[in-house]
């Protein structure tokens, strides 16, 4: 389905000629004008509006009654008043009514001071209450998640965290039981909410009847800071606002970005947060286990390993690494951002003379073809999926593989009427399901999104399937009509950005030919080659950027062995997994999301930036920083001494970056894609 094309009206409000596009909800419509309409209920991300508070009862002429300003669309030419003496008692009353029985939790409540409740009663509440009889009183609080406690005398019956169960992520659990002044929110069978995406109620929630139980009684509003980030703990990188004091991170928000994750985020991502870092307080709990957390470099001394300083762990690396030369091979997850990848990558061809890196978990893919796949042409948004005719699931999981994209494809099929299709990689090599498959897109409309998982070129087959990705696209003229295309979902979170960055074995910046042999000739090995090549003996190091092969890759026998080969294995990890604990001779401390500076790419090609929300804990220090000064350990100068200046060095390195800045990049991310420098993928 086309996106909606809106027409500007213009409207009168409190005297003002407002401009607005026809149809708005006359709440956002005020917004375009300065004025605000106050709500409870009314939340657009949620769909349809309900009406239910009447908080922001309006009046308009040629209406006898007053009416809500959540649920009425604006038309040209009309007038409303939202500061009159009707409107004003109106609003009074609403707001003396859901203070009857609501406690005086202010004090100690978590909202309290950044609560709608409390705002809309200084700005729009009688200021005395007229009723004097006691108020009702609950157990409090349950616990009605894991993550979530609820205070039910607190909840003024907005009914968002309800529909936000039923309608947004489908899972149908909460409910709204009893009825009238008896009414109170649970699930409907009375177990514990467990769902995907449960903590985004504790958002929407209005008043403190929904609060994160980790986050429960930790900070007040005045004793926080707020920086905003990307959250890498998937290829969604939905973006996300860090609540931080005394350089921890307490709490994950969302920070909307329509064209990214919609304003909601899993609760993998939400609840995740202790594992983000920071500096523990006197006498409280580290923020993750000391014996997880990697925050002092350390070397393998006796069969254990040991704590030291980083200029001997970096002469023990460079050691490693002189020693083993053009016989490195090396791994980079998809937590890295891009100029880690881009300075390991010079590291390895410039200072080692090994072309065996890679980021790719499902194998080496011709570099024809992964040109091909990048072309800006057929690169789908991610907001096409809500708007498409149709979209193809090819050997995806979006719930496990990229959440925040399953809430976007309900969207659409729920809101829009998309028709969902889902299709495995043997369906690829089947002449008779093809046909079908085809049929089945071609019937639906032009709009359609293919949206396939790194998975699906993997193994046998990889190149025929990925010819055939691409004939399929030519077939529905993919790539000539907007609003549709390809959108891949890499195994790591940044998995794109570092192909483009050339992290990969037959492919330099900016998808360009490296160079691909050592100077005995021998062939750029990928991650499976690496492993044989260790385990054979024909590679002596390798070297893990934020990855551990026996946890992300297939074939952990081969890596099991390879690493009891090798001679030097040198990890730079944010926590000491029991592979590194067993294999590594040297670990140097790695920053968590939260802390670091860089920039990733989406799946759909939007550059987005990192911003340090923290100070480095410990002894860590910039990824950037430790890859450059190993790199002048060996003899190399990689000629970076800010973060800016390698962001400097990927952007002038890769073509279809060529002028991108930081500031361009903003808070929002750019897609290169929309950008004059795409034309130069070649």
């Amino acid at each position: 389905m086309p996106r909606p094309e809106h027409k500007t009206i213009t409207l009168t409000i409190d005297g003002r000629e407002v401009q607005a596009p026809e149809n708005t909800m006359l709440v956002d419509a005020a917004k375009h004008g300065d004025v605000e309409i106050p709500v409870f209920c009314y939340e657009p991300k949620l769909g349809q509006p309900v009406g239910a508070c009447r908080m922001c009862l309006v009046e308009i002429e040629g209406i006898p009654k007053l009416q809500t300003g959540c649920s009425t669309p604006v038309k040209d030419g009309m007038v409303v008043h939202t500061q009159s003496e009707r409107v004003q008692d109106a609003q009074r009353a609403v707001v003396e009514f859901l203070l009857i029985n609501h406690p005086l939790d202010c004090p100690v409540c978590d909202k309290g001071g950044e609560c709608p409740l409390q705002d809309i009663t200084f700005g729009w509440g009688p200021g005395i209450s007229r009723f004097v009889e006691p108020k009702r009183h609950f157990v409090k609080p349950l616990e009605l998640s894991p993550t979530i406690a609820i205070d039910r005398e607190r909840c003024i019956l907005c009914y968002r965290c309800v529909r936000f169960s039923q309608e947004i992520s489908e899972d149908h659990q909460l409910v709204l039981l009893e009825r009238g002044a008896h009414s109170y929110v649970s699930t409907f069978d009375g177990h514990p909410y467990v769902a995907p995406f449960s903590g985004n109620i504790v958002e929407l929630c209005p008043v403190g009847a929904l609060t994160s139980r980790p986050y429960r009684f930790r900070a007040r509003p005045w004793d926080i800071e707020d920086a905003g980030s990307v959250c890498t703990l998937c290829p969604a990188q939905c973006n996300v606002t860090l609540t931080v004091r005394d350089e921890r991170v307490l709490r994950v928000q969302a920070r909307e970005n329509h064209e990214v994750d919609d304003g909601w985020l899993c609760d993998r991502g939400r609840f995740a947060y202790p594992a983000l870092g920071g500096v523990p307080q006197a006498g409280g709990a580290s923020p993750v286990a000391a014996d997880e957390r990697v925050l002092e470099p350390l070397i393998r001394d006796g069969g254990e390993l040991r704590a030291v300083s980083w200029e001997r762990a970096l002469a023990e690396a460079a050691a490693g690494l002189s020693r083993a030369g053009e016989r490195t091979g090396a791994l980079v997850g998809g937590e890295a951002t891009n100029e880690e990848g881009f300075l390991l990558a010079r590291l390895m061809r410039e200072g080692l003379g090994s072309p065996h890196i890679d980021s790719r978990r499902a194998g080496t893919l011709p570099l024809e073809l992964t040109r091909a796949l990048n072309d800006p042409r057929l690169q789908a948004r991610v907001s096409d999926l809500e708007f498409a005719h149709a979209v193809l699931v090819l050997e995806a999981d979006p719930i496990e593989d990229a959440p925040i994209l399953d809430l976007r494809l309900r969207k659409g099929v729920r809101r829009h009427g998309m028709r969902l299709i889902q299709a495995s990689a043997e369906d690829l090599l089947s002449d008779e399901r093809l046909d079908e498959l085809t049929g089945q897109l071609r019937e639906a409309g032009e709009e359609i999104v293919i949206l396939w998982h790194e998975r699906l070129l993997s193994g046998p087959y990889t190149d025929i399937r990925a010819r055939v990705l691409l004939e399929l696209a030519d077939t529905l003229s993919l790539a000539d009509t907007p609003g549709a295309g390809l959108l891949e979902i890499p195994c790591g979170a940044n998995g794109r950005g570092l192909r483009e960055a050339g992290v990969l074995p037959n492919a330099g910046p900016g998808l360009s030919e490296p160079p691909s042999t050592t100077s005995d000739g021998a062939d750029a090995l990928d991650a499976h080659g690496v492993a044989e090549g260790l385990a054979e003996g024909g590679l002596a190091a390798v070297l893990l950027l934020q990855a551990d092969p026996l946890s992300d890759l297939a074939d952990t026998e081969l890596w099991e062995r390879s690493l009891e080969r090798a001679s030097t294995v040198i990890a730079c990890t944010t926590f000491l997994t029991d592979t590194l604990r067993e294999h590594a001779n040297v670990v140097l401390p790695a920053q968590a999301y939260a802390e670091k500076e860089g920039t990733i790419v989406h799946p759909d090609g939007r550059i987005q930036r990192l911003r340090p929300a923290v100070a480095h804990p410990g002894s860590t220090r910039a990824q950037w920083q430790a890859i450059a000064e190993l790199a002048a350990a060996i003899g190399l100068d990689l000629e970076v001494l800010t973060g800016a200046m390698a962001s400097q060095q990927l952007f002038d390195a890769v073509p279809f970056y060529a002028g991108l800045t930081l500031e361009e990049i903003g808070g929002k991310g750019v897609r290169w894609q929309d950008r004059d420098a795409a034309v130069a993928v070649s």
